[in-house]
């Protein structure tokens, strides 16, 4: 695995994460928790919606993206982003105010497009690329919010969304000239064998994901519907801070995924996975280490005074997210070798738990509950992954902690 592209990605995501927290901290006390509920919601719904898209502009684009041409993948993926972006967002009209749901459309069909570009990246082992357009996301995301704001003078929470899809359409044409500028027009095709084997493999990796998805955003559901939607706003903050976390998994998951796709020696893969694993664990403990140092106290002021329970939430959640942390590496290491059915099972465990818990639990313990639910829930589909993952290979205990060299060598690149 090439340490500096590891680096490099933990790095550009490390920048998303204190970007990401900037903006959570300005909604908040721009909007109150009840704006931040709408945000969560309606990116919650963008979400769900992403994963259908998904099929064609996901994992499915990085994976082939070494096994056919651009011309020949690109067509499927536009197609298909527009479709999903408007008509799920129609259906979904039905449970939100009608501005919202324009909003949606516009989102869906633009993140949806960018995706596709910024995937093909990734298969093309051009990560550098990924990592400018993550940063940029977040990056001109603020900067628009700032203009609409500040300049234009639209203070109400619509300004956030204004902001996102003016972000994603800037982005887009810009991604578009760097992908198809080394296209050879002549040759897009519609090739029905090459859909299928893009439908076959993305709806598999896509119902995974969609499944812990919903582990991870179900609760915000049941908040809404049993507690109202300020409960969800406050339980949102510490979801975030769980989705920070993960920055590390997820930079090291998609380094390896890349690798793995591109690689055919088995034990190599897994060698690297165990790798993953262990800088993973060591950092994500490390991180909830610090955040639940600081009093709660700091947290209601930087958020606002309705925030006050940020540090229970993360304390109840901990266990989950240092869980799925590790898990996520395991994951796309079976996504790399085209082993999906595993992922599913694990997805539907958790699933199952968190519907069937959900029905008693938040009604009487309303957000202590939510968190209590998602970490056991994480817990539960995590140890399913481990126990396969671990059926095909020798557990050892080292495999979670970093040896002297492995950390001498994380020291001098984080000093360099």
């Amino acid at each position: 695995m090439k340490q500096n592209t590891i680096f490099k990605t933990f790095v550009s995501r490390f920048l998303i994460l204190i970007l990401n927290f900037g903006l959570v901290i300005y909604s908040t006390n721009m909007w109150g928790s009840e704006g931040k509920g709408v945000i969560s919601i309606v990116i919650a719904d963008l979400t769900i919606i992403s994963f259908f898209a998904n099929i064609f502009v996901g994992s499915s684009m990085s994976y082939f993206a070494s096994k056919y041409k651009a011309e020949e993948i690109l067509p499927f993926a536009y197609l298909w982003s527009i479709l999903v972006g408007i008509l799920i967002p129609v259906i979904f009209s039905f449970n939100h105010a009608l501005e919202y749901s324009n909003y949606l459309i516009i989102l869906s069909v633009l993140s949806s497009l960018l995706a596709a570009n910024v995937n093909l990246f990734v298969g093309q082992q051009n990560i550098k690329m990924f990592n400018l357009y993550t940063v940029l996301q977040q990056i001109i995301h603020i900067v628009f919010i700032v203009i609409i704001v500040y300049i234009i003078k639209i203070t109400s929470v619509n300004s956030y969304f204004i902001a996102q899809i003016s972000c994603f359409g800037l982005l887009f044409l810009i991604s578009s000239y760097q992908v198809l500028r080394r296209c050879d027009f002549k040759n897009i095709s519609f090739s029905r064998q090459i859909g299928s084997k893009l439908f076959d493999y993305g709806w598999k990796t896509q119902l995974s994901a969609f499944l812990q998805f919903l582990n991870n955003r179900l609760s915000f559901y049941f908040l809404e519907y049993f507690k109202g939607i300020v409960s969800v706003g406050i339980f949102s903050i510490g979801v975030a801070f769980s989705e920070a976390i993960w920055t590390v998994s997820r930079s090291l998951s998609l380094v390896l995924y890349a690798d793995i796709v591109n690689n055919t020696n088995s034990n190599e893969a897994i060698e690297k996975t165990k790798i993953s694993l262990r800088i993973s664990f060591l950092i994500t403990s490390l991180f909830l280490g610090i955040m639940l140092l600081i009093p709660a106290n700091f947290y209601a002021m930087i958020f606002g005074k309705d925030f006050h329970q940020t540090k229970e939430i993360v304390l109840f959640l901990s266990p989950g997210i240092l869980a799925i942390a590790v898990s996520n590496i395991i994951g796309y290491y079976f996504a790399g070798i085209n082993k999906l059915r595993i992922l599913n099972v694990k997805a539907i465990v958790g699933l199952i738990f968190t519907i069937i818990s959900s029905f008693y639990i938040i009604p009487k313990w309303g957000i202590r509950g939510a968190c209590v639910i998602s970490s056991v829930s994480y817990c539960l589909s995590s140890a399913l992954l481990f126990w396969r993952f671990y059926q095909i290979t020798e557990f050892h205990i080292h495999d979670f902690i970093l040896s002297k060299k492995e950390v001498d060598l994380l020291l001098r690149k984080v000093f360099r």
